[in-house]
């Protein structure tokens, strides 16, 4: 299978933004950990340390043989199996921008949640707010983007809700701007991602603690599954 977005190697380099969601989620990555989609590997060295068991998930085939070769060095496990296909538990899964390029979503929660073991953490990061749903998000694939009603209404048994909080304000701003004044845009430039991850990224660390983390360009849920 082909992904048909083209904005990785751009987003590739958004090294604060990523640093910002592994402060966010540290705490929660032990164990056997499972990454759902993981493109080119953006985002697992910030966390392959606080694990040894890592397990990475991609459908595409080529981002699949790039990850391969780039942590080849590292004793991964590499699948290009659906998450409930997997033969294997997990103390963490996670989706980082990725659940909302799977169409049946709540389905994909439940068949993750299954996968978990007692006191595992499921960690899920996806786009605020459908009404910013631009030409950009259907490019990439994007069936929509979310609100915190959504996942407040998720109900799992024996399972507890440790965070679900908007983050990065400012960069809500920005992108409600692009929308505006560029219409015609699809992918946003490198420079314009420089911006955001350099200069508006450390300054949304402070604005979402001023905002009580209740506004934000994205969602940050975190679910316990408790022990039987």
């Amino acid at each position: 299978m082909k992904y048909q977005g083209q904005e990785l190697d751009n987003f590739d380099k958004a090294s604060i933004w990523r640093k910002y969601i592994f402060l966010n989620i540290k705490n929660y990555i032990k164990g056997p950990t499972l990454e759902v989609g993981a493109g080119i590997g953006s985002f697992t060295n910030n966390y392959k340390s606080l694990t040894s068991d890592i397990t990475l998930s991609e459908i595409d085939t080529d981002n699949l043989d790039f990850i391969k070769e780039k942590f080849k060095k590292d004793n991964f496990n590499f699948t290009s199996e659906h998450t409930k296909n997997i033969n294997k538990n997990f103390d963490t899964i996670m989706y980082l921008n990725v659940l909302e390029h799977i169409e049946n979503d709540n389905k994909e929660i439940a068949n993750a949640f299954e996968k978990l073991n007692p006191n595992g953490y499921l960690i899920i990061l996806v786009p605020a707010h459908n009404e910013l749903y631009s030409k950009f998000d259907k490019a990439i694939g994007h069936f929509r983007r979310y609100d915190i009603d959504f996942f407040k209404k998720i109900n799992l048994q024996r399972s507890k809700l440790i965070k679900l909080c908007y983050l990065d304000s400012a960069g809500y701003f920005l992108y409600y701007l692009n929308k505006v004044f560029f219409k015609e845009e699809v992918y946003p430039s490198k420079f314009k991602i420089l911006i955001w991850d350099k200069i508006f990224t450390p300054l949304t660390f402070l604005l979402d603690k001023i905002l009580m983390y209740k506004f934000g360009k994205n969602i940050l849920y975190v679910l316990q599954k408790l022990d039987a």
